[in-house]
């Protein structure tokens, strides 16, 4: 499915393009894909009350995941990299039609025929809605460049789903690109990992990689939700 290898990956948050798939883009690049990331929310600002977004500390805090989220990026080896800064937790409060035609604007110039993203029940509303954006700016027109669309697990969000189960339906090996993973990880992990048995942490991500490749007769991998696919 990522034969043709022009991926984009469109996330809600800096650090979930590194938790829900990359050890995949990681082994894209090293195989001589083409990446692109498309991070939605600025990622901080959801610690804040609506009167506190504004505040000099709430800014200091989005600059501090802004270098984070370089120093991950340079880690991984991810170039082509966009952030779009919406307010974190309050997707909700943009059009969703909005939300949509950022996507599209990267499509149309990025022309993937992959695209990876949140699944769409996760705990979290940010990834929900990403989700549901997506979905619109993929719509399987004529002429379209998207072949391919999957929907990635993130940790601290995905497994708390408890009356809903992700159900993974194509997995990648990653065995060569769990290192590079969770050396990008640690970029962000002065403000996202906690000690194990959160999940956020080398640990953990560790954990994730062995048990779906155990599912898969594999050492580690990534496992996604393929939504649709044309071969």
């Amino acid at each position: 499915m990522l034969k043709e290898k022009r991926v984009l990956a469109v996330v809600a948050h800096p650090d979930d393009e590194i938790l829900g798939c990359g050890g995949t883009l990681h082994a894209i690049l090293r195989q001589g894909g083409i990446v692109r990331v498309l991070i939605l929310g600025e990622g901080s600002t959801c610690r804040f009350s609506l009167k506190e977004i504004s505040s000099k500390e709430a800014k200091l805090k989005i600059e501090e995941r802004l270098s984070f989220a370089r120093l991950a990026h340079k880690s991984l080896g991810l170039n082509d990299v966009i952030f779009e800064n919406l307010i974190c937790g309050r997707f909700d409060q943009e059009p969703i039609i909005d939300i949509g035609k950022r996507i599209e604007k990267q499509i149309d110039s990025f022309l993937p025929d992959t695209v990876i993203t949140h699944w769409g029940l996760d705990t979290n509303t940010d990834h929900r809605l990403t989700f549901v954006a997506v979905l619109t700016a993929t719509r399987p027109v004529p002429g379209t460049s998207v072949k391919n669309l999957l929907c990635f697990e993130t940790p601290s969000s995905t497994e708390w789903r408890f009356c809903e189960a992700f159900k993974p339906n194509y997995f990648v090996d990653i065995e060569k690109d769990l290192e590079a993973k969770i050396a990008s990880f640690n970029c962000y992990a002065p403000s996202e990992s906690k000690p194990f048995p959160y999940p956020r942490n080398a640990e953990g991500l560790s954990i994730y990689a062995k048990m779906r490749g155990m599912q898969i007769g594999l050492r580690y991998a990534e496992a996604f939700e393929v939504i649709r696919s044309i071969e």
